[in-house]
């Protein structure tokens, strides 16, 4: 009787295994385990990589059952065919599992990275029941891909993509507005509106306007978040405005009382500034007197920083110079003249900044020095939204500049164009950079300034000089500075 290839193998493998288990149970197990579960192993581990317990789950699964089957014939001591059909079962399906995983990562990439997003955007935790329901759109996407169903795949697909989406925009809206609701509905029962309506409407606006930015860019979020810190603000005001409001109905507090109450910070800034506290009229001339009193204390601390600074390096290189010159004995007559030559342009300069300073009003121009660089900060020229154009209004602040520009003449001229932090890093970026040139071909144009003096430099906002929480603040940021380096070394 001829043995068929089957019963063969059968023999070959009962073999295999009389002469592994004489060799001992644990280390028969073992070298049965390598002998049949390698391609298994191998294959399962190919799946993993593919994702493929989330992307073909139904093969997936099959293949750790197979698996599991095998590995509990192997540990009961069955018939050795049996661990190898099931083994070599499971790395079929794995197989399998793995080519259908690599199918859907690409017939449900838009899916897949919406899904991704909303993770991004703890969706799960903040979104709960949208994720939920798109985790099962999705599942149910990918169970049709699995069964060759392309087309119903594909509108599951575009169920659970929007799905996704709509979880990750509930997840953003809940990190930057949950507190603003939060405050806002407390406002409502506490009938905040009765009493300040003014203030709670303004509070309903920003997050009103939060939330629009946010529909329209989820991921430019600089806006929406000073937006939704606005309405915090005015949320607790108006509720503070409402308990004062209700006092005064009430008759808890007279409005006379009210005023007075309020004139007492502002009189004692006023002493500590050494302001007489006159508001006889009302507070706005002593809080004139107060702004202008605490930019002049900016502008001289500003300066004084500046001189210190300035007469630390000058002191410095003079003792280092006068040092070196001391030690040598050929040619110190004329390395001294050229020290004090250098040192002249440095008072020169000195004398120059003292006199541009007078050129403009705070309103204008802040002008400041950085060791022998001028830097003129252009306050009062202004842009309109997204534009780069110089407007009519800005030529007599540019004629000042041309005449502080002249002060030093062969002067290297840079124009740095600068933004706040609302709106996209790119388009701040390059808007920066269209105002600077905007200015520099003004310059050209107008003031007749050859242009290898000429550099502009848009740094976006990148380099802000105020907070962008304020809306003070952000109009301090958006500005054009011209950093003037003067030409210290006399003419040839």
């Amino acid at each position: 009787m001829i043995a068929t290839p089957r019963l063969f193998r059968g023999l070959k493998g009962l073999m295999i295994v009389t002469a592994l288990l004489a060799a001992g149970g644990a280390f028969a197990q073992d070298e049965l385990r390598q002998t049949f579960f390698r391609e298994a192993d191998e294959a399962r581990a190919a799946a993993d990589a593919a994702d493929a317990e989330l992307l073909a789950p139904r093969s997936y699964a099959r293949g750790v059952a197979e698996y599991e089957d095998a590995e509990e014939a192997l540990a009961r001591g069955r018939n050795i065919e049996t661990v190898r059909s099931n083994a070599a079962e499971a790395a079929n399906h794995f197989r399998t599992a793995a080519e259908a995983a690599q199918l859907a990562s690409t017939a449900l990439a838009q899916v897949m990275k919406s899904r991704q997003d909303a993770a991004n955007a703890r969706a799960p935790e903040l979104a709960p029941e949208l994720w939920a329901e798109a985790q099962r759109t999705f599942a149910d996407a990918i169970r049709l891909l699995e069964r060759g169903d392309l087309r119903g795949a594909q509108r599951r697909e575009i169920e659970a993509t929007t799905l996704y989406r709509d979880a990750e925009l509930d997840a953003i809206k809940d990190q930057y507005l949950s507190e603003t609701r939060r405050l806002l509905a407390e406002a409502d029962r506490a009938r905040v509106g009765r009493y300040a309506p003014i203030t709670l409407g303004r509070a309903k606006q920003l997050l009103a306007d939060a939330e629009r930015e946010l529909n329209e860019n989820r991921y430019d979020t600089d806006l929406p978040r000073s937006l939704a810190m606005r309405a915090n603000y005015e949320a607790k005001h108006a509720i503070y405005l409402a308990e004062i409001v209700l006092r005064v109905r009430e008759r808890d507090m007279t409005a006379e009382e009210l005023v007075l109450a309020w004139e007492q910070p502002l009189a004692a800034v006023a002493d500590a500034a050494d302001i007489s506290p006159a508001m006889e009229a009302g507070p706005d001339n002593l809080s004139a007197e107060l702004v202008a009193y605490v930019d002049n204390l900016r502008n001289t601390l500003q300066r004084l920083e500046q001189e210190a600074s300035e007469d630390q390096i000058r002191l410095a290189d003079l003792e280092e110079e006068l040092m070196a010159l001391d030690e040598r004995l050929g040619g110190a007559t004329a390395e001294r003249a050229a020290l004090v030559s250098r040192l002249e342009a440095q008072n020169r300069v000195r004398e120059q900044f003292a006199q541009i300073e007078q050129m403009f009003t705070p309103d204008e121009a802040r002008v400041f020095r950085q060791g022998d660089t001028i830097i003129l900060r252009l306050v009062g020229l202004t842009f309109g939204s997204g534009e780069s154009q110089i407007r009519p209004q800005n030529f007599e602040l540019l004629g000042k500049v041309e005449n502080a520009i002249d002060v030093f003449p062969r002067s290297e001229l840079t124009i740095e164009g600068h933004t706040d932090a609302h709106g996209g890093d790119d388009f701040n970026q390059q808007l920066s950079q269209q105002r600077a040139e905007s200015v520099q071909q003004y310059m050209i144009n107008a003031m007749r300034i050859p242009t290898y003096r000429l550099i502009a430099t848009g740094y976006g906002e990148t380099r802000p000089v105020a907070s962008n929480e304020t809306a003070a603040g952000r109009e301090r940021n958006r500005r054009i500075d011209i950093v003037i380096r003067p030409a210290l070394e006399p003419a040839s």
